[in-house]
């Protein structure tokens, strides 16, 4: 059945009219599985920077850049900003030749998610099947919702978006189709306030010019290596059988095979819990001193800290990643004696692996994460932790969170706590 409707008004309209008969908005959603379909992806529009520009009216028509300070890279940037290819993770001072006009704000972690968590809050208004990706973006699965809301789950995700704009002055994108690939996809063809819809019978012809790149999961050494067997195009695997690629590629063969036909059987899980908190930034040029990825490394660290304190929690275990210039992976962990949600600490035990990985070798990315989560009350017991780094770190976050980022800058961390 096709459904075709404003979502303004959320009035129907008919398949060919050019503005919605009610309201006049030209904004329209029709497509012949409308009425059928209910998984979606939603993304929050350049979340950081929106929420700068609905905070700051001076900054509503200027392109904004979140980031800079200790990392001095680029956290985020609103659409205006990207047009003059600003990109996330772009060292600042490349990103202000690009845009010297921009505005710089430094990143606030606990507003984002305290508005990250209201606008979770409003999924689950929509559905209990919410599975978050992000703080800013989720899979949700809106099948036999219809009774709930009155409304298809199309007409429920527009809603939803207006609900949105009108109690968070922010913007999302949806992207709807009928599982979770599909969706993913259907996201990113109308950014920013975007509503797409990509169906399940139109997917092996949409994907078809593709390159294989365009599959999550594919990377450059992987699309590298399809190209040396022939897959360039998402049409190459599409042409092959599936028992094909698997004896190529074994699992990831069946992987690529069904994803290249639009098939995914993953389900939305509502049970997904957060089983570690990291942060990482991919360098514009590559770099080898450890002085430079020390630098960065604690600017991370600080990340990190900052999302386990939003989200009450501490983790046993610091993970440093580094990816070389010729994306080799290389993790390394260290176990601490107990929980912690400290920024030094974290800092202090991801800074003893990297002084043992910097050798010469050039890397491109550098992250640091914290796993073997625990409630907040098991962090940082005073009988193991220097008592005095710890009240002078929550002493930084209580001024932090009244004046702003901005408030104090912390130099390197480098004492060692007693089980770094």
């Amino acid at each position: 059945m096709s459904l075709s409707f404003c979502r303004d008004c959320l009035g129907d309209a008919a398949p060919q009219a050019p503005r919605c008969p009610a309201c006049g908005s030209p904004r329209l959603l029709r497509h012949t599985e409308l009425a059928t379909l209910s998984i979606a992806h939603v993304d929050c529009d350049a979340f950081y920077a929106t929420i700068e520009k609905r905070d700051d009216p001076a900054l509503a028509s200027e392109p904004v850049i979140v980031g800079g300070g200790r990392r001095g890279v680029v956290a985020a940037a609103c659409y205006v900003a990207r047009t003059f290819g600003v990109k996330s993770a772009m060292p600042m001072f490349e990103a202000l030749k690009l845009c010297p006009q921009a505005k710089v704000v430094r990143p606030n972690m606990e507003k984002y998610s305290q508005v990250g968590r209201q606008v979770r809050q409003m999924m689950r208004d929509l559905t209990p099947l919410v599975e978050p990706l992000s703080i800013d973006e989720a899979f949700l699965d809106l099948s036999g919702t219809e009774r709930l809301h009155g409304m298809p789950p199309a007409k429920a995700l527009a809603r939803f978006a207006n609900d949105i704009e009108k109690k968070l002055r922010i913007t999302v994108s949806i992207g709807l189709s009928c599982n979770k690939f599909l969706a993913k996809v259907a996201s990113d063809l109308d950014k920013p306030r975007g509503f797409a819809v990509l169906g399940g019978g139109e997917a092996v012809a949409f994907l078809a010019s593709k390159p294989v790149s365009f599959i999550f999961g594919v990377g450059k050494v992987s699309a590298a290596r399809l190209a040396r067997d022939g897959f360039h195009r998402i049409a190459d695997l599409q042409r092959v059988r599936e028992v094909e690629l698997m004896r190529r590629y074994g699992d990831e063969g069946r992987r690529l095979a069904r994803l290249a036909r639009g098939i995914d059987a993953r389900m939305v899980s509502a049970a997904r819990e957060t089983k570690s908190v990291s942060s990482e930034t991919t360098f514009e040029r590559d770099l080898s001193s450890f002085r430079s990825l020390e630098r960065i490394l604690w600017g991370l660290a600080e990340e990190v800290s900052t999302r386990l304190k939003a989200k009450a929690l501490a983790g046993s275990t610091v993970t440093l990643k580094l990816k070389t210039a010729d994306f080799q992976i290389r993790t390394r962990a260290r176990s601490l004696k107990s929980p912690t949600q400290l920024a030094g600490r974290i800092f202090a035990a991801a800074r003893g692996l990297l002084e043992r990985e910097t050798d010469g070798t050039r890397f491109r990315l550098i992250g640091v994460g914290v796993s073997a989560l625990a409630v907040a009350s098991k962090a940082d017991p005073a009988d193991l932790v220097d008592g005095r780094a710890a009240q002078a770190e929550h002493a930084v976050d209580t001024v932090r969170a009244r004046f702003g980022e901005d408030a104090v800058v912390r130099g390197l961390a480098f004492e060692q706590p007693e089980d770094c």
